[in-house]
């Protein structure tokens, strides 16, 4: 399949800790219209409403894995077989992780896998998933190995490898970050805005972060913070046709603060919104130090 001419239906499998929910969202982010945890059997129906309707999207992206019953996942492969029978061309995406490192993921964020309810312990419930996942991937169109990816690398890799031509243009990678954790060694732009006036140093605010309507109501009111951003949106603004004009297929730039939580973000946020309102579909952000 040709990355740079991805086919109108993405459909999204692989294990559970493998990135398949932030893969959804990043595509989601880059204009697919998205739906997570479909049964399988309900696939081409599902399609053809969608695809049918009065302003279908250009795209749209369906998780389908073990949330789903054994003998729902049974029907995928049936299912995508009605979808190219109307007409449609599709892509079975698989994500795969090392067993060591879904062990280490899921002891990190304490959550539960979805099969080891009934307390069947979590080597038992991945086994079962790669056992039930097994025929998924063995007719995949492309299997992901995400062991040795960060949230950021899955994101860039998502919009590199699948997002290519869901709009004109560049891709544009947005990522805030805390210096005195290290700059993004894979930036192609890293803007500091340790400069600027520290949410950090107000009580109230302190506890949020450059999302939240507080702190950027606060940093709104600072002539100095605009400055930055309109320069950074100028400088932006002003040098990414000649990324196009080269054929070039996505950008990063990063922007830092001390605590990768208020200015940064915010800058990135505001960033993404400004991209947005001149019809840039690809923006993608990323929050090193809060996603």
């Amino acid at each position: 399949m040709n990355s740079s001419h991805p086919p109108p239906l993405i459909v999204v499998s692989g294990l559970s800790g493998s990135g398949k929910s932030i893969a959804l969202r990043t595509l989601e982010d880059i204009g697919c219209y998205c739906v997570d945890n479909l049964p399988s059997d309900l696939l081409p129906e599902f399609v053809a409403s969608i695809m049918d309707g009065d302003a279908p999207p250009a795209r749209l992206a369906v998780g389908i894995d073990v949330r789903n019953r054994a003998e729902d996942l049974s029907h995928l492969p049936a299912a995508l077989s009605a979808v190219g029978a109307n007409g449609l061309q599709h892509e079975l995406v698989f994500l795969d992780t090392h067993d060591e490192v879904l062990f280490k993921r899921y002891a990190d964020t304490r959550r539960r896998h979805p099969l080891s309810r009934g307390g069947l312990r979590l080597a038992d419930a991945i086994a079962l998933e790669r056992r039930l996942l097994k025929p998924l991937m063995a007719i995949a169109d492309r299997v992901l190995d995400t062991s040795e990816l960060n949230i950021h690398q899955l994101r860039r890799l998502i919009v590199t490898e699948l997002g290519l031509g869901l709009a004109p243009g560049v891709s544009i990678l947005l990522e805030s970050f805390a210096y005195k954790r290290g700059v993004p060694s894979d930036a192609d732009f890293v803007f500091d805005a340790r400069c600027l006036p520290n949410p950090h140093w107000d009580p109230r605010l302190r506890p949020l972060s450059g999302r939240d309507r507080p702190v950027r109501e606060h940093l709104d009111a600072q002539p100095i913070v605009n400055d930055y951003y309109f320069h950074i949106a100028g400088f932006v603004d002003a040098w990414l046709p000649c990324f196009e004009s080269e054929q070039r297929s996505y950008v990063t730039l990063a922007i830092g603060c001390t605590g990768g939580r208020h200015r940064s973000v915010y800058l990135v946020e505001r960033l993404a919104e400004h991209l947005r309102s001149k019809g840039r579909e690809q923006v993608v952000t990323f929050h090193r130090e809060i996603d």
